[in-house]
């Protein structure tokens, strides 16, 4: 039996999910314990291990009148133990459960909306202890991952292992990148000189380690990414990405201007320095995941999922340089 404390626990712990999935999610009366609505999706919400409890959720027809319509819900299992089996309601075990609530926290943290399918009538469960398991692990519900602004995969895992040049398996992780669109304009005049500020650009910092890199904007992806994957959270701030991006721009744009000057039978040149002013500079910055396959073997070697290329500088600072 799952302690009421447990119970309420997890309870509240699928509510945070759903609403993180967009939907709007309400306490009930037992032996449901929530309901959640999204658009025209409408869920009955069940945490129990008693056998009694859950067959009977599973057998039960849930429906909701709206505007005079009956409306089927959705049944959304979850519970602790990984035996129990079912017909017609979607099950989350341990498994989907924590991955789904880091999942649903990275999205809360990222300000968008978990991008979660629910799939009626798919279980889970694992065989018992004493069958051997011959059989693919069965599909609780087709979850998609995070939609977040990142750069595609189009390394495959098998061919990440062979660039690799290790003995090892790779795993995929989204890298934090603040990737800045710069604008600068104006000019200024001295005497005869005149110094243009007018510059456009794109770039890249790895939100970890701080080094630079290119990249073209029109291969950012704002979809979802795979819902295995891991997402690594930045190190260095929205803020201080920024002041960078500023201060190096300023001292690129920055020129020193000999000026010769000319008086009676006198000549002399005045060294003048000629900067942009804050006022004409223009940096937008956001952050964007670059997917990386990390393979782990006697070493730990990274592969760029986007180019293939083998990286001699790690975009996650744990790992080592080849």
């Amino acid at each position: 039996m799952m302690e009421h404390e447990t119970r309420e626990k997890a309870k509240n712990a699928v509510k945070l999910i759903l609403e993180a999935a967009g939907f709007e999610v309400e306490e009930v009366d037992g032996p449901l314990d929530l309901s959640a609505v999204r658009d025209d999706e409408y869920v009955a919400v069940l945490c129990s291990v008693e056998a009694d409890t859950i067959a009977e959720f599973d057998r039960t027809n849930y429906d909701i009148v709206i505007r005079g319509v009956q409306v089927p819900c959705k049944k959304l299992l979850f519970t602790l133990d990984n035996k129990i089996h079912t017909e017609h309601c979607i099950v989350w075990g341990v498994r989907e459960f924590v991955r789904l609530s880091g999942e649903a926290t990275l999205a809360r943290v990222l300000d968008r909306e978990l991008s979660l399918t629910l799939i009626p009538g798919a279980g889970a469960g694992s065989a018992p202890d004493t069958a051997p398991d011959t059989t693919p692990e069965p599909v609780v519900a087709e979850i998609a991952g995070v939609s977040i602004p990142h750069l595609p995969v189009k390394v495959t895992k098998q061919n990440a292992e062979r660039i690799s040049g290790t003995q090892g398996t790779a795993i995929l992780k989204f890298m934090p990148h603040w990737v800045y669109h710069y604008m600068s304009s104006g000019e200024q005049v001295y005497q005869d000189h005149r110094i243009p500020f007018d510059s456009e650009g794109w770039g890249a910092i790895n939100a970890i380690n701080g080094l630079k890199l290119e990249i073209d904007p029109k291969t950012i992806d704002k979809g979802e990414i795979p819902g295995d994957a891991e997402v690594v959270g930045p190190k260095i701030s929205k803020d201080e990405a920024n002041t960078r991006v500023f201060g190096e721009l300023v001292e690129r744009l920055t020129q020193q201007v000999r000026i010769k000057q000319v008086k009676g039978d006198t000549i002399w040149y005045e060294e003048k320095v000629m900067k942009p002013e804050k006022k004409n500079i223009s940096i937008d910055i956001d952050l964007v995941h670059f997917p990386v396959w990390q393979v782990r073997g006697k070493k730990i070697v990274e592969v760029n999922a986007f180019t293939g290329e083998l990286l001699s500088q790690p975009m996650d600072e744990g790992c080592e340089i080849l």
